[in-house]
């Protein structure tokens, strides 16, 4: 059997050689006819299914380390191509064709595959990521095909899925959870500049997983923003994932309640950071980080906050960076109890409350890059709009709601 990073390198080269080459030069057949070879060996065994998520490259469910941080990979998914398989049977002039649309999306040019595609049935497929690992339609149906632009309905549909199989067996699906982080970030950076994809608010009942996709990717921008390495925002963006696990324990009629919560009914709210944490030790150990992050994220830097302790002590540096996320994108929503805030009434009130619900040096980042990446931020309408540059927050909109008398929930 032929080595899927062979084929991998095998594969640029082709790429880089027909960008150089045109039709009919051997060399360019050279590399067509290598890379092929490589593909050949590769399904002796079995279909072949890659997946490009930024930095990491994965061959069926095995990451492939060598190929950490592979150029490639980060391209390949900036031109709408994050699931790539061949099934048997690809023939040269399916390998060739591909290759020719591949070498288009990413050198941006223009190509003319309709006849093609409407007169031959290829048996390679590719597009956006399946999130949850999803079976395979059928042979003759086709992957959907990404554009340049990515839109975020398979990773709230995933984030969903995740939420139910929690609550039906209690395992926390850690692969599906990081896949959609991976998938976030490649949005946030699929148009070459840093975009910041937030989604607006329909359903009050899709709150936590609307909620949970935009404090991810606030979390990830706001690590980058300050200067943290790959695998730092990345755990940051995970833990934003999950910081509201919890609240799939909370009731609905509880989460989507119009008016204020009764006392009884706050303790049951206020219990959400527990529950998150214990499920998420329970489900992974490997995720401790954002099991720290889902129990603290409410915690007040002068003790305030929930859940209360009894021992005064800092929080976790991603709680706090998490925590200010979480206000943020909570008070630019619209709530069963409240309105909307005005985006450039947010964050004088984070500034307003640094020092005493939040720490200083995060709020100061954060409203750093707020106001420096004001226009990066695309407010989509749903989860199928496609994400790109949008028009600065501050012309959304939103009308303006009273300031809560207690920290967003």
């Amino acid at each position: 059997m032929s080595d899927p990073v062979k084929f991998l390198g095998s594969l640029a080269q082709a790429l880089a050689g027909m960008s150089l080459y045109g039709d009919g030069h051997p060399a360019r057949a050279r590399g067509i006819d290598a890379a092929f070879e490589q593909l050949a060996g590769l399904q002796q065994d079995t279909p072949t299914l890659f997946t490009f998520l930024g930095d990491e490259v994965v061959y069926g469910k095995l990451p492939l380390r060598e190929l950490k941080a592979w150029d490639w990979s980060l391209r390949l998914a900036q031109a709408g191509i994050q699931r790539l398989e061949f099934a048997p049977g690809v023939t040269r002039d399916d390998f060739e064709i591909f290759l020719e649309e591949v070498l288009a999306r990413l050198t941006l040019a223009t190509i003319d595959t309709s006849e093609v595609r409407q007169t031959r049935r290829t048996s390679i497929k590719f597009g956006s990521v399946g999130i949850r690992g999803e079976q395979p339609g059928p042979k003759d149906e086709p992957l959907p095909t990404a554009t340049i632009r990515f839109s975020l309905g398979e990773e709230a549909e995933a984030i969903r899925w995740m939420h139910d199989e929690v609550k039906a067996n209690g395992g926390l699906p850690l692969a599906e959870a990081e896949a959609v982080v991976r998938s976030l970030s490649v949005a946030m950076h699929g148009d070459r500049q840093i975009v910041l994809p937030l989604l607006q608010l329909k359903e009050f009942d899709q709150y936590t997983t609307t909620h949970s996709m935009n404090v991810s990717v606030l979390a990830m921008a706001l690590a980058e923003f300050m200067g943290m390495g790959a695998t730092d925002v990345r755990g940051f963006g995970v833990a934003g994932l999950l910081h509201d696990l919890g609240k799939i324990k909370i009731p609905v009629e509880i989460l989507t309640k119009p008016g204020k919560l009764s006392p009884d009914e706050r303790l049951v709210m206020n219990r959400h950071p527990e529950e998150g944490a214990r499920i998420i030790l329970e489900a992974e150990e490997d995720l401790d980080l954002a099991a720290v992050v889902a129990y603290e994220h409410h915690i007040m830097l002068n003790g305030g906050g929930y859940p209360r302790m009894h021992f005064g002590r800092a929080c976790h540096r991603a709680s706090n960076l998490v925590h200010v996320c979480d206000v943020y994108d909570a008070l630019r929503t619209k709530r069963p109890y409240r309105d909307a805030w005005e985006a450039d009434r947010i964050l004088p009130y984070l500034e307003g409350r640094a020092g005493m619900e939040f720490d200083p040096d995060v709020v100061q980042a954060f409203t750093a890059m707020m106001r420096k990446w004001e226009p990066r931020v695309a407010v989509l309408a749903n989860e199928q709009a496609p994400v790109a540059a949008a028009a600065p927050a501050a012309e959304s909109g939103v009308p303006e709601g009273a300031p809560p008398s207690s920290p967003p929930s």
